[in-house]
């Protein structure tokens, strides 16, 4: 059985009901930023507390302090440079609380619910899996986790001034990846990336709510596929850093990952990668009798990352 009572749900769709055209507006500060794709979680729940049984053999029970769940959102590269400006902040361990507003609205901009998350702070930032074959489009899914949460039912009409309905649209096979020394020219896949940011919960004096404070920014490694054929500068990279332990920071080694809109002219974003050693490469899985290109896999640690959204002199 779940000892955990979710409250947000409830709260979010009381007197409410389904509506099959539904849009997300994200205010941060109560500054317009735009639509996202989707949004999960933010729920509020508290965890059930038993008792030992008393005299009357009843275990009794009673619920502790709330428990305030992240939010995620799904977003395009369209929205307002605010929220890519939180995240290039957040990647510098520049921590910056802010309070965020979720409108659920028709298609006439009518607020069915508002979701209100204070003092929060990004929790994880993710890109999918980058495929050079792939037709799908792309989305940045990102999660705020709030010091407490507040829901109300809708009532009026948002006045929307910026007209971001539309996203910017990313392919995942539209991308380009440069580190230095290397041929980077056929990659035909990057793993997901997901950066996230760890916390400590607070208790201050009497308050129910925890405050969170920021520990760590965690960045991933990089799986990084290509062609064998093409393989070459990895491999001798490879010898070098593992096998012959020439791997002190002197042989680290910077690089970018560009992602690019359909027309592959246009930069949407850009992650700027830093203090990269490689630690394993190895053959794909390969079918005796079936042609197909040989491919390798390339692991490496990247120490930091920077997210840029608007300055790309460096990549073009």
């Amino acid at each position: 059985m779940d000892d955990n009572i979710n409250f947000g749900n409830v709260l979010a769709g009381a007197g409410s009901h389904s509506f099959v055209s539904e849009r997300y507006y994200l205010e941060l500060d109560g500054r317009e930023v735009g639509f996202v794709k989707s949004i999960d979680g933010g729920g509020i729940s508290a965890e059930v507390i038993q008792e030992r049984s008393g005299p009357d053999n009843f275990v009794h029970k009673h619920i502790g302090a709330p428990k305030y769940e992240e939010v995620a959102i799904e977003a395009g590269f369209s929205l307002d440079e605010a929220l890519y400006e939180w995240i290039a902040q957040t990647w510098k361990a520049i921590n910056q609380r802010k309070d965020i507003s979720i409108y659920t609205l028709d298609h006439n901009n009518k607020i069915q619910r508002q979701e209100d998350y204070f003092n929060a702070l990004i929790s994880e930032v993710s890109f999918p899996k980058i495929d050079a074959s792939s037709k799908e489009t792309g989305f940045m899914s990102i999660k705020f986790a709030p010091e407490y949460t507040r829901y109300k039912n809708g009532s009026g009409k948002l006045g929307i001034t910026q007209a971001k309905d539309q996203q910017k649209s990313w392919l995942l096979s539209n991308f380009r990846l440069n580190i230095d020394g290397l041929d980077g020219s056929k990659v035909s896949q990057i793993a997901s990336i997901t950066v996230r940011q760890s916390f400590t919960q607070v208790a201050v004096g009497e308050m129910r709510d925890y405050l969170k404070e920021p520990t760590s920014v965690e960045f991933p490694n990089l799986a990084i596929t290509l062609p064998e054929s093409h393989a070459e500068s990895w491999y001798e990279w490879h010898d070098d850093f593992v096998i012959k332990g020439n791997n002190s920071a002197d042989k680290e080694k910077s690089g970018t990952l560009t992602l690019l809109s359909p027309n592959l002219k246009s930069v949407l974003a850009r992650i700027d990668l830093r203090r990269m050693g490689i630690f394993k490469i190895t053959d794909d899985k390969r079918e005796a009798n079936n042609d197909q290109i040989k491919r390798v896999t390339a692991e490496l640690y990247v120490e930091q990352m920077d997210f840029v959204y608007k300055d790309f002199s460096v990549s073009r």
